[in-house]
């Protein structure tokens, strides 16, 4: 799913004493994985937002004070086609919460895991279809041509949510609960 649009997406970041400012996104990919009995299927996120603080105190670390991504549950498109879209927004109660939201709920300081690459151990807040759940992500973070990529996936079981998940063609196909969100992003 394209998860961020570009023009939506705020960026603060600092190193040490030199400022990068506010950016939006250069390029983005965020998808959804899952599966049903009858095949696997993905869904990409058109709509997202996020803005965020991070500062770099020295060469070994990236510190990331806060982050706020939003995502739009109407611009979530299946490879499916439309009744599998229909079906999740049904699911995600998408007339009533509109959103996925995800915020960092502690300031989290990465550790170098080798030269440039960085892992982010942090422990956040996401609500889906109006229900907050703790959540600890590991994101990668790494430098390429002055930018940052922060890239990862995220598993969740839709149920831990009280997201019915999605059945279709009258009960004969049938969704996993379990889904999982890859996303990468540049800066």
């Amino acid at each position: 799913m394209k998860l961020f649009h570009k023009s939506l997406l705020a960026f603060f970041i600092c190193t040490g004493n030199y400022v990068y400012g506010q950016t939006a996104a250069s390029a983005y990919t965020v998808t959804i994985h899952g599966s049903s009995n009858l095949h696997s299927w993905v869904e990409n996120v058109e709509l997202v937002t996020a803005s965020a603080s991070i500062s770099r105190s020295n060469k070994t670390s990236i510190d990331v004070s806060s982050l706020s991504v939003i995502m739009g549950v109407y611009s979530i498109k299946s490879t499916e086609g439309s009744t599998m879209n229909n079906n999740t927004y049904k699911a995600l109660k998408a007339s009533e919460y509109p959103e996925i939201k995800y915020t960092l709920a502690t300031a989290a300081n990465s550790i170098i895991i080798n030269a440039g690459c960085y892992v982010l151990k942090s422990k956040g807040k996401l609500t889906i279809a109006g229900v907050t759940k703790d959540v600890d992500m590991n994101v990668k973070i790494h430098e390429e041509s002055g930018k940052l990529i922060f890239e990862g996936s995220q598993t969740i079981k839709m149920t831990d949510y009280n997201v019915k998940p999605p059945v279709a063609m009258l009960g004969m196909l049938k969704t996993g609960n379990e889904i999982t969100i890859n996303y990468r992003l540049v800066f």
